[in-house]
This record gives C-alpha cells, structure tokens and sequence, in this order.
C-alpha cells in the first residue's frame, strides 16, 4: 500500500484559502470538509488539509505561527516538466499569492520556483531531469 501525505495548515479565511487552492490545481473533497476545514486533493496521494484556526487548535497544544512573519515548513512539490513549474506560479500569482518570495532556482538539469500563498505558506515547485542530475552530480 501507498502512503499518503496529508498536509495540514491553519487558515485564517477558509473560503479564500479554498479557492485558492481550487484555483492553483487541487480538487475539495466534500466528505472530509466543512465548514471548519477542506480537504484539498492534488493526486491519490497528496493532501492539504485546510483548517481554521479553531479547528486546528485541537490537534496542537502550541501556538499557531504566522507564516508571513516566520518559516514552519517548506513544501515542495513536483513537476513532469519545466514548463509546468512556471505554469503553477502563475495559477498561483492569478489566483491571489505571491510568486517568487524564494530566489529561483535553476541548475539546467533542475529547475523551482515558488509562491506564497494568502496565509503565507510557501510552496516549491520543482522540476528535475534525474538523468542529467546523475550527470552533474559528483559520484560517491
């Protein structure tokens, strides 16, 4: 059996986060949302579990940080192509977040950018050539 990811972030407008996320790809899944929460599906395995501040108070005895003023986590998630990396930024500039808060990373055989989305988690987008990667990688 495949594991699966679920991803989970508070949200201080779950509406806005919602379509955000609807907006750059994912899909909600209505039996596991309401109105405290959305599951946001991107592939059979990964999932964003989207939560009010309420609603995610249950599950953690420490403080809720703000994403815009401090670093929790960095997600990243990957792309078939380079193109496709570019694409998703600018669902995501579209759709309401901010493209870019990270330098762009471009190595020929690897290519990211990022965004922020309306909370301030930030997400990585990458692509790789696996093949060129163990090409310029050093061996050992």
């Amino acid at each position: 059996m495949s594991r699966q990811i679920f991803v989970n972030f508070p949200v201080s407008n779950l509406a806005q986060a919602t379509a955000f996320y609807e907006a750059v790809g994912a899909q909600k899944n209505p039996m596991f949302s309401d109105d405290t929460a959305s599951c946001m599906v991107f592939t059979d395995i990964i999932y964003v579990m989207l939560l009010t501040h309420e609603k995610f108070r249950q599950f953690t005895p420490k403080s809720i940080a703000d994403a815009r003023a401090v670093s929790e986590v960095l997600v990243c998630i990957s792309a078939a192509e380079k193109q496709e990396v570019d694409d998703f930024i600018n669902k995501a500039i579209a759709a309401g977040g901010r493209g870019d808060p990270s330098p762009v990373q471009d190595y020929g055989f690897m290519y990211g950018r990022s965004f922020e989305d309306p909370d301030g988690h930030i997400w990585e987008v990458m692509w790789m050539d696996m093949e060129a990667a163990k090409q310029a990688m050093p061996q050992g």
